[in-house]
Order: C-alpha cells, then structure tokens, then sequence
C-alpha cells in the first residue's frame, strides 16, 4: 500500500470522474481545491468567494462555494443537485461530477455516475466506512464505474495519522471483497489544507504513492480500455428536398453519434432492425468528408445501397451485431416518488429508439447492507432492483458490462414525461 505505485503512461483523453461518499465528507472542498490548486478558477469567481467566505466569518476560502450553486445548497451546507465543473491541465481534460451524499438524493448520485470513467469515493478520516460509503461504493461498481479512488479526507484532523490511514484501507477492502470490487486505490488527502491532491503537500510523506491527481492524469479514457463495436442509432435522415446541386439530388445521410466502436468509408455495415448489409461511401462532419471516425463523433453516413433506414434503428458491422430482442432483464435504479407499478405500462428510451414496455415476471430488490437481493413486490425510491420487461417492439441491445451506451436506458412516465427508472441490461 505504502510503496511506490507503476504508472504506466497511456492515451490520455477527456476524463468523467465522479466524487461521492457520505454527506459531509468533503467532496465540494475537493473539487474546489482541484480546481484552484490547477489555477483553473478565474479571478473574478475567486474574488466572490472569498468575499462570500469573509461575510461567513471564515479566515480561509470555502473551496465547497465552487461547486454547492444552489441557493438551498449554500444555505444548508450541503450538496443536492449534481454539480459539474470542467478544468484542464497540461496533460488532459476533465469533467467533474460532484454528487450529492445524502441517502434521499442517491438518485441524483445514480445520474452523475451512469456517465463516469472513475469515482473517487471520499471517506471522512475521523468515521471511516460509512453506509452511504458502502452504497456509493455499489452502485458505482454497480453502474459499470471500473475505477474506484477512494481517498480518506480530513487527515489533518486526525493529525495525519498513519494508523488511521491503513485502518479505514483494511476495513474498506474487505466490504470490496464481499462487494466483488476488485480495482480500488487509496490516497490519504485533505482536501481543506491541499495535502496529496495537487501537490504532496508536508503532512503525509509517509505515503508513497501518487498524488489524487497523479492518478487521474494517468486514468484511461472511455472507450482506450478494451475494443468495442462499432454501433451507431440513427437520429435523424437528412434528405435535402430542393437543391441546385445536382449531387444532393439522391442525397441521404444518416445522422447520429458514435457510441461505441469506428467506422471508416469503404467498411460494411448491416442495418437493423431490416438485417440489411451495404457499405459505406461516405462519412460527414459539418459538410467536411471524413476518411473515418471514431466513438464520441457525430457524424452523417451515407450508404450505397438505397435501403429502408429510419431514426431508432442501429448501424453496426456484419460480424459483431448486437442482440435484437423484445424482452430484456436489467437491473433498474429507480429514481420516482412514486413506486414502480407491475400493472402500468411505461416508455423505455434506449439510444435513439422508444419503445412502450411492461413489467414481466417476479422483481428483486438490492440489499444494500447484505449485498444480497431479496424477492419483493414493491420498487422504491432509491431502490436497485432485478426486473424484466416485455417491449412493444425490439431494440438493439448489448449487455452494460460490454457496453453502457448500448446497454443502458431509461425509463420514463408516460402520463408526466418524468425519467423515473434508469436500467442497466444483465
């Protein structure tokens, strides 16, 4: 734990990270104090909070202001919404998520982490695991979030101890153990004095490991990892109507995002749901042709063959196609007040594709506690529960641990238009 880690260089790209963890284990002050320590906070928002700090009655800057925007949030203390900031260094790019650590709000915690490469979990020095550190814990795994940092905040108050340090490490790896969390790091941080975050500070040089940021400037990038799919839902079918130009005249471009996978001008493709094979001749961006393109590019095919293709359908290549089913099973984080009814028909939005969806079969709930699930008969707010639908007509799916974008959905009240449920396909 103590010894120097290997960080081995990689492509780095944009970085999603989430910070979550318990209330009040200082995951607004981290951010802040990334942000400032990476001279990323201009000089007219600084001034503001550090006049807002002053009027407080504090000798120092509330680092948590850059990040706690809501008025509820300022006055109470604590974080409610989601809160994203952005920052760069000389090496890569960032988006922050900063999430909420009270139990009532997991559900907000639920939305920053279905988009994050990494989490870092914040565990106050002074507590240790907590059970909102257990759950944030799960359902990041949970959310397919292969990274997880935890950093055990506040060692100044415990006088930088390194006992205190190793003992909240011992107990944390045996719930992963139980958890089946098996990629976790540590780093001992203070987030309000700025040991260990930016700079090693003069407080902790009995930990030999990078820095929090160290290890966030050598994280992979989405989609660095392991090969992927090409897979690519239509959007939109741009047909110019009138035109001059004698070449838009049989014109059709299939408009989308990249999710997973490249694609390059001459490569075959297969359209779904038609089962359809074809090539492309053609890849644009902005009216600029492209050689090839990557995941994360929105971009307009154009095929040879004139072939029946409308928006919710999936492009992806001949050898590698993703299930075409009517059924799924998935584990559902349900989001709603209201509790989930079997009786009720709801909207399933899975990429660009909406289908209407009923409940099929016996649910099970997630003990967060025992790690175990439990038959049940009522979905709750905050719940994470094993469900099966049976859908109105098929989507092009893949399992979530091969692929989030394709392997996630939501799902959504067709009486209020509310996201109640985000679903993650098993």
């Amino acid at each position: 734990m103590n010894r120097p880690e290997s960080l081995p260089q990689i492509d780095h790209g944009v970085l999603r990270f989430l910070t979550c963890g318990s209330v009040d284990d200082g995951k607004s002050t981290l951010i802040g104090r990334l942000l400032h320590d990476t001279q990323s906070i201009l000089e007219d928002t600084l001034h503001v909070i550090s006049n807002t700090s002053r009027k407080r009655g504090l000798d120092a800057i509330d680092l948590s202001l850059l990040t706690d925007g809501l008025i509820a949030e300022r006055e109470q203390g604590i974080t409610i919404d989601v809160a994203y900031r952005y920052f760069s260094t000389g090496t890569r790019k960032y988006i922050i998520a900063d999430a909420p650590g009270h139990e009532q709000y997991t559900r907000n915690m639920v939305t920053a982490a279905s988009t994050a490469d990494l989490a870092i979990i914040l565990v106050d020095a002074r507590h240790g695991v907590l059970p909102q550190t257990r759950r944030h814990s799960v359902i990041a795994h949970r959310l397919g979030i292969g990274h997880l940092v935890v950093a055990v905040n506040k060692m100044d108050l415990c006088d930088y101890a390194q006992s205190v340090f190793e003992g909240i490490c011992s107990d944390y790896l045996d719930f992963a153990r139980l958890a089946g969390i098996d990629d976790v790091r540590f780093v001992p941080i203070s987030a309000l004095k700025g040991d260990m975050i930016v700079e090693r500070g003069d407080h902790l040089a009995w930990h030999q490991g990078p820095t929090l940021l160290e290890i966030l400037e050598n994280a992979p990038a989405a989609h660095t990892e392991h090969a992927e799919p090409f897979r690519f839902p239509v959007q939109y079918v741009c047909r110019p109507r009138q035109s001059d130009d004698p070449r838009l005249h049989d014109y059709r471009g299939y408009m989308g995002r990249i999710e997973s996978g490249e694609i390059a001008v001459g490569d075959t493709v297969t359209v779904l749901p038609g089962g359809r094979t074809t090539r492309v001749v053609a890849i644009q961006q902005g009216g600029v042709s492209l050689p090839a393109a990557i995941a994360g590019q929105s971009i307009t095919l154009l095929l040879e063959d004139d072939i029946d293709v409308s928006r919710g359908d999936m492009i992806a290549r001949p050898e590698a196609l993703p299930q075409v089913s009517d059924t799924i099973a998935a584990e559902l984080c349900w989001l709603a007040e209201k509790p989930l009814d079997a009786r009720r028909t709801y909207l399933i939005h899975h990429t660009t594709r909406d289908v209407r969806a009923r409940l099929t079969g016996g649910m099970e709930t997630f003990d967060l506690v025992t790690l175990h699930h439990v038959t049940t008969d009522t979905v709750r707010m905050n719940d994470i529960a094993r469900v099966h639908f049976r859908l109105a007509r098929p989507i092009f799916a893949d399992r979530y641990e091969e692929n989030r974008a394709t392997g996630a959905f939501i799902v959504i009240d067709e009486a209020s238009n509310d996201t109640v449920g985000a679903g993650m396909i098993l």
